[in-house]
């Protein structure tokens, strides 16, 4: 029986020049941190997981050290109590999994139901560039096999100036490549960077917004509202065609749960680095499609976020495409997946999962000794 012997969390930064200036944040990101959580068995062997920071997992080792990596379940539900009472620890559960699959040499796809062994993946951009230049954007996605693209709106008043602006950023996309793609929009009304106090938008607001979207013929609006804001949410996704998506920093399952049995959102969108895990996220996909609701997962994180997202996707086989961070130069494959010794590569906007065992994650050891914090 594999047994834990020892965890390791580290953290890093890689300094970014030019820097990220990200549509939910208005601040220059001048550096991405990236924390890496190492989980070792007794006969060498060692799962990896990323995607957050692991606040409060310190001084609970104990309570994972000695126990078979693969009793899953069992280390949910402590994980569960940890982000009770202290922070999200999820990368564990991620590590876990991927320490499950190179002790039964299974990639982790297969052994969450080995539906598919690949993702569709949508362009999922970043950055509020002028209109002219997000059409730019749009048809090098195209170009690169992309079937849908998700352009951001501002978060607040720093961004390109309201989303009248943005509705003009949609526009020229749409005149220039037409129904050749897919558009999603997310108008980062959900949550806030700790420093910015512009309220969310009210209901009407998100009602105006939505007919100019509907005209534009977007797949889905994303966050429209404030997270707390529930039966707004559900009252917009019946005053319009739009499919209502959000979810992404949801903090608890239960929420999810609520959100599924209300039909609140006609797509939900948890994030395994986030929210539950892959273990947790697991029961959201079964809950998810009996209530026929689209699931799709958040995974803007770094590239092992990604790939933990992309096997729960693949294994259930129930998810349409996957978000996939990825808006050159600002952010690139190469600057999102630094930890990592080659960065993901999609194909023609899929990504393959391979047979490796486990999430398939090698690391570029020395790259990580260079940026360790």
């Amino acid at each position: 029986m594999s047994k834990i012997v020892s965890i390791e969390i580290t953290h890093h930064r890689l300094p970014l020049d030019p820097a990220f200036k990200a549509s939910w944040d208005g601040r220059p990101r001048r550096h991405f941190d990236a924390t890496i959580v190492r989980v070792r068995d007794d006969e060498g062997r060692e799962g990896i997981g990323s995607g957050d920071l692991m606040k409060g997992f310190e001084g609970h080792e104990d309570l994972f050290i000695g126990q078979d990596p693969r009793h899953l379940e069992r280390h949910y539900e402590v994980l569960s109590h940890i982000n009770f009472h202290y922070g999200r620890c999820w990368p564990m559960d991620l590590a876990l999994w991927d320490l499950s699959g190179k002790v039964t040499g299974e990639p982790v796809w297969r052994m969450l139901g080995g539906r598919a062994s690949r993702v569709r993946l949508y362009a999922s951009s970043g950055v509020l560039r002028e209109p002219s230049a997000m059409a730019d954007q749009a048809e090098r996605y195209i170009e690169e096999g992309f079937p849908a693209m998700k352009v951001r709106f501002s978060s607040s008043a720093g961004g390109r100036g309201g989303w009248r602006e943005d509705v003009k950023a949609l526009e020229a996309i749409r005149a220039r490549v037409g129904d050749r793609l897919e558009l999603m929009v997310d108008c980062n009304q959900g949550w806030r960077m700790p420093w910015d106090t512009t309220l969310s938008w009210t209901f009407k607001d998100a009602l105006t917004v939505a007919r100019e979207l509907e005209r534009l013929g977007v797949y889905w609006m994303e966050e429209p509202l404030h997270r707390s804001d529930r039966k707004g949410m559900k009252e917009l996704k019946q005053a319009t065609s739009l499919r209502i998506a959000g979810g992404e920093m949801t903090r608890e399952l239960y929420e999810f749960r609520d959100i599924i049995e209300e039909r609140a959102f006609d797509v939900v969108q948890p994030d395994v680095a986030l929210v539950g895990g892959i273990t947790g996220c697991r029961r959201l996909v079964y809950q998810a499609r009996e209530a026929g609701v689209q699931f799709t997962p958040h995974s803007w994180t770094n590239g092992i976020g990604v790939l933990a997202n992309a096997h729960l996707s693949a294994g259930v086989g129930d998810v349409a495409w996957l978000e996939y961070p990825y808006d050159n130069p600002e952010w690139s494959e190469a600057r999102r997946d630094y930890p990592m010794a080659s960065p993901l590569k999609h194909e023609a906007g899929w990504l393959d999962l391979g047979e490796a065992p486990g999430l398939g994650i090698v690391l570029d050891e020395e790259r990580l000794k260079a940026t360790r914090v």
